[in-house]
C-alpha cells in the first residue's frame, strides 16, 4: 500500500469509527427517549463497580443512592455526585495542610489547591447535570473531563515540596481521587456497552444526523455559526474585537486588559490581536472565558515574558507566564517565554488546561518544565518547544504535529527529557503524541550532545503514556531512548511506543526492555492519530488550523 493510500484508508477508517459511534449514540438516545429519558441498557450496579479500581468503595458509596435496577446513566450521575461531595468536603479542609506555614512555596501551593479543587467541583457539577441523551452522546467527552478532574486533584498535592505536607494532602484527597476514578471507570464501561449495541445502518438515521455524518466534520456545541465562518478566514483578514499594543496604538496596552473585556460565559468567538512587542505580564485566559482566539505578528515578534520559578518560591503550576484555561482557546503566531533559566528549576512558560485548545505557529521557551500540557484535549501545529528537563509535561491528551522540539544545554550533571507524561489511571484517555516532529539540539548543546544524556521521556506517573511517530530523532537521543523516573516506578504499567521514526536517533534495537515499552505497527498507531486520539474529526478540522487526521507519510 502506498503512503497516500495508507493515509486515505486511515482517514476513511476514522470516519467509519465516527459513524459507528454516532449510530450507537443515536440508537441509544432513541431508546432513552422511548424510556422517558433513561437508557434502556441494563447493567447491574455490582457489574459496573466490578470494573472500577476500587469496587468496594464504589458499592459502599453508591448503594445508598442507587440500586440494582438503576440504569447506567443514573449510576454514573450518582458516581459523579458522590465524587463532587467528597471533593467539597476536602475543599473545606485543604487549608489545614500547611496551616501556619510561612514559606513561600507552601503558601503558593495552598493558593493553587483552592483554585484546582474549585475547578474540579465546577466540572463535576456540570457533568452531573447532563441529561441521559447527553450522557450517551458524550461518552468520550466525559472520559476526558473526568480525567481532568482527577488531574486537578493530584496537581493540588504535587504543589507541596515538603514530603510531609504532600503526604498529608494526598491523604486528605484520597477519597476524592478514588471516587473520581470510579466514575471514570463507570463511564468507560458504559461506553464499551454502548459500542456493542449498534443496530441498524446509516440509512436508519434521521436525515439531520445523516447530513452531519456526511459533512466535513461537525462543530461542537460551543462553536457558533458566526465562529464557523470566522475560523475559515485567514488570520490576517479577521477583524479583532480587541487590539493590544505596548506602544499604545491599540485598544489596550496589556493582554490582561484585553481579556478583561471578554464577555463572561459567552459562546461567541472573541478575537484579540496582539501586536509585535514584549509583554512582561502574567496572563490567564480564565475558565469562564471560552472561545478566545488570540493571534500575534509572529512567535519571535509578539512575546509574553515572565520569570517565576520554583527556586523563586512558587509551586510549579504557579510559575506559568501564560495560562489557557478557557475551553476552545486558539492561538496563532505568538511566543511564550520563562526567563528563569536552568538554575530556576521548574519554570513554566505556557500552561494549558482548556479543552479543545489549539496552538499554531507558536514558540514556547524555557528550560525545565517549559510547556505544561496540564489536562483535556490539545493540538499543536508548526510550533517550537525549547527546554531541558521534562520540558513537555502534564496529563492532557495532546497531539503535536510538524513541531520542532529543541533540546537545550542543561546545567552540569543534568540530563534532558523531552516529555514527562502524568497519567495516573489506566482508564484515562490521555497521552502525549509527537507526530511528524523533529527532535534536535540547540547550537549550545550540539558540540556536547554525545556526552549530555538526552531521552525521549520518563514516566512522571504510574501510567505515563507517550507515542513518538513519523518523527525525525537526532543523534542526541541515547540508544536506550527512555529514562527511569524513580527506580521501577511505572515501568510495567506505562505505555511508551515508537512508530515509523527516522533519523540517527531513531534506531530501536538498543531501546529499553521495560514491559511497557513497544515498537508498534500501523494498526496500533492509528489510535494515536489526531482524528481518533483527540476526536479531531469532530472539532479540529474546523479551527482553521492545518492538520492531518491520519498518518502524515
Amino acid at each position: 500500500m502506498t503512503n497516500k493510500a495508507a493515509t486515505a484508508s486511515i482517514i476513511a477508517a476514522v470516519g467509519v469509527v465516527a459513524v459507528i459511534g454516532t449510530i450507537a449514540a443515536v440508537t441509544t438516545s432513541k431508546k432513552a427517549s422511548d424510556d422517558g429519558g433513561n437508557m434502556s441498557t441494563s447493567i447491574k450496579l455490582s457489574q459496573l463497580c466490578s470494573s472500577t479500581l476500587y469496587p468496594a468503595k464504589c458499592e459502599n458509596s453508591l448503594t445508598p443512592v442507587v440500586n440494582e435496577s438503576s440504569n447506567p446513566e443514573e449510576v454514573l450521575r450518582a458516581a459523579l455526585q458522590v465524587a463532587m461531595n467528597e471533593i467539597g468536603a476536602a475543599f473545606a479542609k485543604y487549608t489545614d495542610v500547611g496551616k501556619g506555614a510561612a514559606d513561600k512555596i507552601t503558601l503558593s501551593a495552598i493558593g493553587e489547591c483552592k483554585k484546582l479543587l474549585d475547578d474540579a467541583i465546577v466540572d463535576l457539577k456540570d457533568m452531573a447535570g447532563l441529561r441521559a441523551d447527553q450522557v450517551v452522546v458524550q461518552v468520550n467527552d466525559l472520559r476526558v473531563w473526568i480525567s481532568g478532574v482527577m488531574t486537578y486533584i493530584y496537581t493540588c498535592a504535587d504543589g507541596f515540596d515538603k514530603p510531609e505536607l504532600k503526604h498529608a494532602m494526598d491523604k486528605l484527597l484520597r477519597n476524592s481521587t478514588e471516587l473520581s476514578s470510579n466514575a471514570l471507570a463507570i463511564i468507560t464501561r458504559v461506553g464499551q456497552v454502548l459500542a456493542t449495541e449498534v443496530v441498524g445502518t446509516i440509512e436508519d438515521l434521521p436525515n439531520s444526523h445523516r447530513r452531519k455524518l456526511l459533512s466535513a466534520g461537525v462543530f461542537p456545541e460551543w462553536v457558533s455559526s458566526h465562529t464557523r465562518r470566522l475560523l475559515q478566514i485567514p488570520g490576517g483578514l479577521q477583524k479583532p474585537n480587541a487590539v493590544v499594543a505596548a506602544d499604545g496604538s491599540g485598544n489596550f496596552k496589556t493582554i490582561t486588559e484585553a481579556l478583561n473585556s471578554v464577555p463572561k460565559k459567552s459562546t461567541a468567538r472573541f478575537v484579540i490581536y496582539v501586536k509585535a512587542g514584549e509583554y512582561k505580564e502574567y496572563v490567564t485566559v480564565s475558565k469562564d472565558q471560552a472561545n478566545v482566539f488570540m493571534y500575534g505578528d509572529g512567535p519571535t515578534k509578539t512575546r509574553v515574558i515572565g520569570d517565576k520559578s520554583n527556586k523563586g518560591g512558587f509551586a510549579t503550576i504557579a510559575t506559568r507566564t501564560f495560562s489557557a484555561e478557557g475551553n476552545g482557546f486558539i492561538c496563532k503566531s505568538m511566543g511564550f517565554v520563562n526567563t528563569a533559566g536552568p538554575d530556576g528549576h521548574q519554570a513554566v512558560a505556557l500552561h494549558v488546561q482548556g479543552d479543545m485548545s489549539v496552538f499554531f505557529n507558536c514558540r514556547f521557551e524555557g528550560y525545565q518544565d517549559t510547556l505544561y500540557v496540564h489536562a483535556n484535549r490539545q493540538f499543536f501545529r508548526n510550533c517550537e518547544v525549547l527546554g531541558t528537563i521534562d520540558f513537555i509535561f502534564g496529563n492532557s491528551a495532546a497531539v503535536f504535529q510538524n513541531c520542532l522540539m529543541t533540546v537545550r544545554k542543561p546545567m552540569e550533571s543534568q540530563g534532558n527529557m523531552v516529555t514527562a507524561h502524568g497519567r495516573t489511571d489506566p482508564n484515562m484517555p490521555t497521552g502525549i503524541v509527537l507526530q511528524g516532529c523533529k527532535i534536535v539540539p540547540e547550537d549550545a548543546l550540539f558540540p556536547v550532545r554525545q556526552t549530555v544524556p538526552s531521552y525521549l521521556g520518563r514516566p512522571w506517573k504510574e501510567y505515563s503514556r507517550t507515542v513518538i511517530m513519523e518523527s525525525t530523532i537526532g543523534d542526541l537521543i541515547k540508544p536506550e531512548g527512555w529514562s527511569e523516573w524513580m527506580g521501577d516506578l511505572g515501568l510495567k504499567t506505562l505505555y511508551y511506543a515508537e512508530y515509523a521514526n527516522t533519523g540517527p536517533g531513531a534506531g530501536t534495537s538498543k531501546r529499553v526492555t521495560w514491559p511497557g515499552y513497544r515498537v508498534i505497527g500501523q494498526a496500533e498507531a492509528t489510535q494515536f492519530t489526531a482524528g481518533v486520539f483527540i476526536d479531531g474529526m469532530s472539532w479540529l478540522k474546523n479551527t482553521g488550523t492545518p492538520n492531518v487526521m491520519g498518518f502524515i507519510k
